[in-house]
């Protein structure tokens, strides 16, 4: 079942695509496979992304914000980098591009979604607190992608590279997944008082 990519706000899309014409904005980044790219450039696949807010370890619902849009920075068809906009008081605008395992990762997991038999629409979903970057496959696949939180079937994948004990690319519901998380998040800050 193919998956419902949302469309990037007009002014997202806008940016990068000035940043990626841009030599300055090129040439200052460190993504050396976006310097070295001889062929056409394309900006595909925009993806909102969320941050997964602390839980609290007393319960709590979780609660997510949008940060910005991801869009895979792909030469002939193959992606070599991301870019991504941040939402400013005056807008959408360009924040920067990045290249590594984060990249072939999400396009790897994005290949692997589309396999699925239930349509979903993929987000990004981040947990700072354990360096780690998920899929988020929504249900829902008419919601506004940049509100709303994960609904308990929905499905995370996380990317490689996943935090110990989490096996990257391997889908999990959402509502398994939470305690997991909430439980490392919660343990973190009091394994870091006790040293």
């Amino acid at each position: 079942m193919p998956l419902h990519v949302p469309p990037a706000p007009a002014p997202a899309l806008r940016s990068i695509r000035t940043a990626l014409g841009s030599p300055t904005a090129v040439r200052e980044t460190r993504t050396p496979s976006l310097k070295a790219a001889q062929g056409v450039l394309s900006c595909e696949l925009p993806l909102p992304v969320h941050v997964l807010e602390p839980v609290s370890p007393a319960g709590g619902a979780p609660r997510t914000r949008l940060t910005g849009w991801r869009f895979l920075i792909k030469e002939d068809e193959r992606a070599i980098a991301a870019g991504e906009t941040m939402l400013t008081p005056d807008g959408w605008a360009f924040s920067h591009f990045f290249e590594g395992p984060y990249v072939a990762s999400t396009e790897l997991a994005l290949h692997q979604a589309e396999s699925l038999s239930t349509p979903y629409q993929p987000r990004l979903l981040t947990v700072p607190g354990l360096y780690m970057c998920t899929l988020w496959l929504h249900g829902d696949i008419a919601a506004d992608a940049e509100s709303g939180l994960p609904a308990p079937g929905d499905l995370l994948v996380p990317l490689a590279p996943a935090p110990p004990g989490i096996a990257a690319h391997r889908p999990h519901r959402f509502a398994d997944l939470l305690p997991v998380l909430t439980l490392r998040l919660t343990a973190a800050p009091l394994l870091q008082k006790s040293a």
